[in-house]
């Protein structure tokens, strides 16, 4: 949930994972922003002028259809950054930007972007690295949505969202959440009931909130651990994990019924 809580740009783990140097070089160049639920960041094929690197705001890369239809490709938060094609050659988006979940990101112009590329290697590498993150992750993504229901999708998502947040809770309505993983709201009502059912999550009024993360863990397909897993390796540099903290890939007794 976003509280208003003003957040540094050592909240991104990209900015984080760069040497004292670099990143006060770049502090200048990067300015905070609040991102609202379901803000429309850039339309597909849109021009670029400025990147985003999320802290507490998680951005969503949605694909439509010309039938109205859409999917979740991608999911941004506090590891990456939205504008890869900015530093790629492009500079135009593919797919639509969509804010997920409401909080906070630090924007940089499009240009200072690129001529930091271009100028600094690790700044380079470590922006090639998380596209490479990236690119499995729309890869594993399009599998899931093709091979696994919607319900343990929906888990996916969830703790996917979790990793990134600041709260169990999270403001999201079902008919968005139906948008994301490409079904009808109808279809996401029952998921949705059921895992509640199930005492994994609760839902009121447009608040999600995770209440036993061990259990959700079991229910979620393995797509979820190949994701955590993949965004872990890229902060890790010549063998040498980075002093940062990686994302849960085991389960936090505060969100487990089994530690009430």
């Amino acid at each position: 949930m976003h509280t208003g809580t003003k957040t540094e740009p050592s909240v991104n783990r990209l900015l984080s994972s760069l040497s004292s140097a670099e990143y006060e070089r770049l502090l200048p160049h990067l300015h905070r922003v609040s991102l609202r639920l379901g803000d429309v960041i850039a339309d597909a094929t849109d021009r670029l002028s400025v990147a985003y690197f999320p802290t507490t705001a998680i951005v969503s890369l949605v694909c439509g259809m010309q039938d109205g239809a859409t999917a979740e490709i991608a999911l941004i938060g506090n590891d990456g950054i939205l504008g890869t094609s900015l530093f790629l050659g492009g500079g135009r988006t593919t797919n639509s930007a969509i804010v997920g979940l409401a909080g906070e990101a630090y924007r940089m112009d499009a240009q200072v972007l690129r001529d930091e590329f271009a100028r600094y290697a690790a700044f380079q590498r470590i922006l090639l690295r998380y596209t490479g993150t990236l690119m499995a992750q729309i890869s594993l993504t399009a599998a899931c949505n093709c091979t696994h229901t919607l319900e343990k999708r929906f888990c996916r998502w969830l703790l996917l969202a979790r990793d990134r947040a600041t709260s169990d809770e999270l403001l999201m309505t079902q008919e968005f959440i139906a948008r994301l993983l490409g079904g009808r709201r109808e279809t996401v009502t029952v998921a949705a009931g059921r895992l509640q059912d199930a005492g994994l999550i609760r839902y009121s009024r447009g608040r999600i909130t995770i209440v036993d993360r061990i259990g959700l863990e079991k229910a979620v397909c393995e797509c979820y651990w190949a994701l955590t897993a993949e965004c872990n390796r890229t902060f890790v540099q010549d063998g040498v994990e980075r002093r940062l903290p990686a994302f849960e890939v085991v389960s936090r007794s505060h969100t487990s019924r089994a530690a009430g």
